[in-house]
């Protein structure tokens, strides 16, 4: 049976970077998330959590974890638990506690020195701070969200490669996806353009 762990990576990716992060309410961690996985799938043809994200008006969102975080599965319940908080500016932010210790035991040495990179980068920033990050003309969220006019559209993830690099990433990537489909049985659609 195929094991891809991309459950078990994003429940420790939350809990990583809810202990190496400050300040690291929902927003921030969907932009830590969305740089692992479109700055890991832009060296390698794959992202690391498994998450599709959509372009919503304040960046990136991956659409099934915050749909999740309201009622979350009981394995995620079981490792981190949700609180809210006053920020004084009249909303409470959803913060991340780890129950559970970080295992990076299903992470590949990139992936984990991506996740420490940025963890570091981070470290003291407000979602606020990162959100210019995320805009950046011409990136994956400003392509589909301003120049496509994609409000909450999935942003594909070869958006995220260079355009020299584009061909080896993707038939990389399409190898892999093909590869997942023949253990699965399965035959999606491609998640790619």
């Amino acid at each position: 049976m195929l094991m891809t762990h991309e459950r078990e990576k994003l429940i420790n990716t939350i809990i990583y970077f809810a202990q190496n992060t400050q300040k690291c309410g929902k927003i921030k961690l969907f932009k830590l998330l969305y740089f692992l996985d479109f700055e890991h799938f832009k060296d390698t043809g794959r992202n690391v959590t498994g998450q599709d994200y959509y372009a919503w008006k304040m960046g990136p969102v991956p659409q099934s974890l915050f749909d999740e975080i309201n009622c979350p599965e009981p394995d995620m319940a079981k490792a981190i638990d949700f609180t809210e908080i006053p920020t004084g500016y009249g909303r409470p932010m959803l913060t991340f506690k780890p129950k559970a210790q970080f295992d990076g035991s299903h992470f590949s040495k990139r992936e984990r020195k991506l996740m420490e990179r940025l963890a570091k980068e981070f470290e003291h920033h407000k979602a606020e701070d990162m959100i210019e990050a995320t805009h950046l003309e011409n990136q994956p969220w400003d392509k589909v969200f301003n120049q496509w006019g994609g409000q909450q559209e999935k942003i594909p993830y070869d958006l995220a490669v260079r355009a020299q690099e584009r061909d080896e990433v993707m038939a990389v990537a399409n190898e892999h996806q093909q590869l997942m489909e023949s253990l699965r049985g399965d035959a999606r659609v491609s998640v790619f353009r």
